[in-house]
């Protein structure tokens, strides 16, 4: 075989490792204070390399206040808005002291992605867990994550 055609096929056997990597996760960036803005930058830069067993991968814009893990991509991010569906009468799960607010048609459907938000804390912190890590993932990032709200951000009202 001519050694165009040889590469040619080497190459065709590499585009499905090459087409799993969908270069970083976009995220969006919420609108915030400069002092919020400071307080989430430190608290994103202490999060681990690995999160619910997943390693940290490329976020886009990579000066967001926020991290990916993994893929699916367990997405963390700093400075969101209070969740539509979250007030003084909602329930939390307490992870390492720290209460996460879980929309309830979430809890019994372990096909739905998981949302948690530290709804108590300011700036609010809010993990995306996909479906596929479900139903170890959730609690796993809840107690990683909580000793890092607990130093960052500002306890307002508990979420218990």
């Amino acid at each position: 075989m001519p050694r165009p055609a040889a590469a040619l096929l080497s190459l065709l056997a590499l585009s499905p490792a090459l087409a799993a990597c969908g270069g970083p996760v976009e995220v969006d960036v919420p609108s915030m204070t400069d002092a919020d803005r400071a307080t989430c930058d430190a608290f994103t830069a202490d999060l681990p390399d690995t999160l619910a067993e997943q390693e940290r991968v490329e976020i886009d814009p990579a000066d967001a206040p926020a991290a990916a893990f993994g893929d699916p991509a367990v997405v963390v991010r700093c400075g969101v808005a209070e969740p539509e569906d979250f007030d003084l009468a909602s329930s939390c799960e307490l992870a390492n002291g720290v209460g996460w607010f879980i929309p309830v048609e979430q809890y019994d459907d372990q096909g739905l992605d998981l949302t948690i938000t530290a709804a108590g804390y300011r700036p609010r912190v809010e993990v995306v867990v996909p479906a596929d890590y479900r139903p170890s993932g959730g609690a796993a990032v809840m107690s990683a994550l909580a000793p890092l709200v607990e130093e960052h951000l500002t306890l307002v009202e508990a979420c218990d």
